[in-house]
């Protein structure tokens, strides 16, 4: 019986390869369906979905680090910010941060609005806000780099998110403890119905669509003292849906 690997999402060669020695040891191990049997209609097919987490030390931090001015005038409002900002990333330079890993994320100015009952709204100002996306690999040193930033200028800090680098080896692991959730499924079903599980027929990766909220934090500039940051765990969720055939009495397809 042939084989069908379908792949959703670009997984790797690794884990097919993994399945299908996985499959070939399954199918030397069981017989194979009676395919003549059970006529043109063939076997029964059991499909199921497994759900398989991996869970690792995450390894790269992004923040997202950021300057707010204020000012009468739209161009003294922006002055202002370009300044503190070239503060705060000179101070990020000088703790060890290349300027690869520094990215502008976004760039605002705003009128700054007073309503009056009665009244047509005025301008009373300008507000100008410039967020940098910052990335660190040495997590022992996020809670003292946003010490620094915060005391250069930065009063802005604005969604923290802990993840791998490299996130290959783990979504693997994810994969195969889904793959193991899926065949455990289909042997309680299979025996709940007085049949034996038969070869693996075909074998999708699914979206997992899960995925971990990133903590948000604000900070004053005259709030600065020691960060706590615990980074955790990063998770990682697979989903995939093996189809297998069964075997035993009544299990031709009708």
């Amino acid at each position: 019986m042939r084989l069908n690997f379908q792949r959703l999402g670009g997984r790797h060669l690794a884990f097919s390869t993994a399945l299908a020695t996985l499959m070939a040891a399954s199918a030397t191990a069981q017989p194979m369906p009676d395919l003549q049997s059970c006529g043109t209609a063939g076997p029964s097919r059991l499909s199921v979905v497994g759900e398989g987490q991996s869970r690792t030390a995450p390894d790269l931090a992004t923040v997202q680090v950021g300057v707010t001015t204020q000012a009468d005038s739209a161009a003294e409002a922006m002055r202002l910010n370009a300044q503190q900002q070239t503060a705060v990333i000179e101070a990020l330079n000088a703790a060890g941060i290349a300027s690869e890993n520094l990215q502008t994320s976004g760039v605002t100015l705003s009128p700054q609005m007073a309503y009056n009952e009665g009244q047509p709204p005025t301008v009373t100002g300008y507000q100008a806000r410039n967020m940098v996306s910052v990335r660190m690999s040495d997590l022992t040193r996020v809670g003292e780099v946003l010490d620094t930033i915060v005391a250069a200028g930065a009063n802005e800090i604005n969604g923290i998110s802990f993840t791998l680098e490299n996130a290959a080896d783990a979504m693997d692991d994810a994969l195969r403890a889904a793959v193991a959730d899926a065949r455990r499924k289909a042997e309680v079903l299979a025996e709940s119905s007085g049949l034996s599980l038969g070869a693996v027929i075909t074998v999708r990766d699914l979206p997992s669509g899960v995925s971990d909220p990133s903590p948000m934090m604000r900070m004053q500039a005259d709030s600065a003292g020691s960060v706590p940051i615990q980074a955790g765990e990063a998770s990682l969720a697979a989903r995939v849906e093996v189809v297998y055939s069964l075997i035993g009495d009544g299990a031709c397809a009708q």
